[in-house]
């Protein structure tokens, strides 16, 4: 069989990496070429410079819209090349110096954007005064949720305005902790958790209107209040 050259071909296993064998995207069964190897994800050096080093075959799997790394084949001798290049990279006594001053660069860059995304959330929200307490432990919920690194949320994403990020986020948040999304059985048919999600976002928007308003809420029968109150007491 012909091995992609200096290029990354994306396959999908089935079911495992570590069978000898792979399904393209198109559908076609593609065996492994002998002597090749699979290296578990879990080491993005590693992983970056067997790419750099010849053909690599990523082996994925897709669950629901996501899509997760079942780690890469390749030579074997190309493997144990690109472990010995970073082991000696991260050998080197500079290696650790850059490494720390890029983790706090990180850092640092992860505690402003939480500060950024609390305020933007903060500001959709536009709860009345006589709310704010609930706005600002709202924010704080969803900051703790959405933020982080590794989240997979839409707060992650640079691909749309922060403000779209914090409005989507609310609306992701409220769907999970005020309605019963999560225990739903919704049928397995196109557009229709689509459509549940947009009726749900549109109960939720209606809760948030009078929080805006100010007007007054039931504290035992407003879903939002009850899930204030569950978070503050865990």
């Amino acid at each position: 069989m012909e091995r992609p050259e200096n290029q990354t071909l994306l396959v999908t296993s089935s079911p495992s990496p570590y069978h000898r064998f792979v399904w393209d995207k198109q559908n076609k069964k593609l065996d492994i070429p002998a002597g090749w190897d699979c290296l578990k994800p879990g080491d993005a050096a590693v992983t970056k410079t067997l790419k750099s080093l010849g053909p690599t075959w990523t082996a994925t799997r897709k669950k629901g819209r996501k899509i997760f790394s079942d780690g890469v084949w390749a030579s074997a001798e190309k493997i144990a090349e690109a472990k010995r290049i970073v082991a000696e990279k991260r050998a080197d006594p500079g290696y650790a110096k850059k490494r720390e001053a890029d983790l706090k660069r990180r850092e640092t860059k992860q505690a402003e954007y939480e500060i950024s995304f609390n305020e933007a959330v903060l500001k959709w929200l536009d709860f009345h005064p006589r709310y704010q307490s609930e706005a600002e432990t709202m924010a704080k919920r969803i900051c703790e949720h959405a933020v982080p690194v590794g989240s997979g949320t839409v707060a992650r994403t640079e691909r749309i305005p922060i403000e779209e990020r914090a409005a989507a986020a609310v609306i992701a948040w409220m769907r999970h902790q005020t309605t019963a999304y999560d225990s739903m059985r919704i049928p397995l048919v196109k557009g229709r958790r689509r459509e549940v999600r947009r009726e749900l976002a549109a109960q939720s928007k209606k809760i948030l209107a009078g929080y805006r308003r100010g007007t007054d809420v039931d504290r035992d029968l407003c879903p939002l209040a009850r899930a204030l109150r569950c978070h503050s007491t865990t």
